[in-house]
C-alpha cells in the first residue's frame, strides 16, 4: 500500500480500513446534495494503492464503480481531480495524452510535460496501458496527431530507450557538446537530429557533463542556444528534456508557476502535476517552487483556485 516514491505529500494512511473507506464515499453521495469534504477528506490522504483498495470494497458492497458514482455527483475541475487520484499513475498519464489528442488541435504541453520526465519503466507501462484502454499505440496516436522534427523527439522519446546507467564518457561528453554546437550556434540554420541524439539517448549524468562542456565551448548555457536556435513545440520539449536532466522538482515547479501566474490558471497543467506528483516528489517541488519564486506552492494555490477545487489541491500540496 506504500506510496509510489518516497518525497510525495500523501503517504501511506495508518490504520487503513478499505471498507470503512468506502462506506464514508457513499454516505458522502447519498441522499440530496453531495459531503465533498468527506470526499476530500478520504481521497486526498490515501495512497494510489490505498484508493485502489477503496475502489474494490466500493464495487463488493455497493455493486457499482466508484469513479462512475464520484463522476455522475461531481463536475469541474474538482471532479477532474478526484477522477484522477482514481488511477494508477500509468493509466493517468495515459488518459491524458489521449485526451490532449483529442479532436481538434493538441495539448503538446501534456506530450511534452509526461513524455519529457518519465523513466524508461514508466513509458513502457504507459505504452502497454495506452494500447490496451485505447486500442492503438501511444506511437501510433502521437504520429498522427504530431509532425517534422517534434514528432521525432517524441517517437524516440516513447521508446523508452535511454542509457540508464551512470556512467559518464568523459571524451564522448566533449565530443556531443561539440557535436551539437557545431549543429547549432556555429552553423546557419540548425541540424536538429544531432540534439536529438544526444538529448534521448544519453544517460543523466553523461549528459550533466555535456552541459558543463557545451557552456565552456560555446560560452552559454545549452537553454539559451536552444531557445535562440529553435521554436514552437520543438524548442519546448528541449527545453523540458534539458531541464528534467537537470532537475524534475525544479522542472515541474516552473511548470506549476506558470499555470498560475499572470491572468487566468491552466487547470489541466495545474491538475496533472498535482496529482501525478502527490507521492513522488511534490515535498521536492514545494521546495524548489519557494526557492524559485520566493513564495509557497500553498500560496499560489490558495490564490488562485476556489472552492472544493482549491481545497482538495490543498491538501494534496500539504500546508504551507
Amino acid at each position: 500500500m506504500a506510496a509510489i516514491g518516497n518525497r510525495g505529500t500523501v503517504t501511506e494512511a495508518a490504520g487503513f480500513d478499505a471498507a470503512a473507506d468506502a462506506q464514508k464515499l457513499r454516505g458522502a453521495m447519498k441522499g440530496a446534495g453531495t459531503d465533498e469534504a468527506a470526499i476530500i477528506n478520504v481521497l486526498a490522504h490515501r495512497t494510489i494503492a490505498q484508493r485502489q483498495r477503496i475502489k474494490e470494497a466500493y464495487k463488493q458492497t455497493v455493486g457499482k464503480e466508484l469513479a462512475d458514482d464520484l463522476s455522475s455527483e461531481l463536475s469541474g475541475n474538482f471532479q477532474s481531480v478526484v477522477l484522477g487520484l482514481l488511477m494508477l499513475a500509468p493509466v493517468y498519464d495515459a488518459y491524458e495524452l489521449k485526451n490532449a489528442m483529442k479532436g481538434a488541435g493538441t495539448e503538446e504541453a501534456c506530450l511534452i510535460d509526461i513524455l519529457a520526465s518519465r523513466s524508461n519503466n514508466e513509458i513502457k507501462t504507459i505504452n502497454e496501458v495506452y494500447k490496451r484502454e485505447y486500442g492503438k499505440t501511444l506511437e501510433d496516436a502521437v504520429s498522427g496527431d504530431t509532425s517534422g522534427m517534434f514528432k521525432r523527439v517524441l517517437v524516440s522519446l516513447l521508446t523508452a530507450g535511454r542509457d540508464e546507467s551512470d556512467k559518464v564518457d568523459d571524451a564522448l561528453a566533449v565530443q556531443d557538446a561539440k557535436d551539437i554546437y557545431e549543429a547549432g550556434e556555429a552553423r546557419w540554420g540548425t541540424d536538429e537530429v544531432k540534439f536529438l541524439t544526444v538529448l534521448c539517448v544519453r544517460n543523466r549524468n553523461h549528459l550533466l557533463r555535456v552541459f558543463q562542456e557545451y557552456q565552456k565551448i560555446s560560452g552559454k548555457d545549452i537553454e539559451a542556444s536552444i531557445k535562440s536556435e529553435m521554436s514552437g513545440s520543438l524548442e519546448d520539449v528541449f527545453l523540458a528534456i534539458v531541464k528534467c536532466i537537470k532537475s524534475k522538482p525544479a522542472f515541474f515547479a516552473e511548470r506549476l508557476y506558470k499555470s498560475m501566474k499572470g491572468l487566468g490558471t491552466t487547470d489541466s497543467v495545474l491538475i496533472r502535476i498535482m496529482v501525478a506528483r502527490a507521492e513522488i516528489d511534490m515535498l521536492d517541488i514545494k521546495s524548489q517552487f519557494q526557492k524559485m519564486y520566493g513564495k509557497t506552492l500553498h500560496s499560489f494555490i490558495k490564490g488562485d483556485t476556489s472552492g472544493d477545487y482549491r481545497k482538495i489541491l490543498l491538501e494534496l500540496c500539504g500546508g504551507e
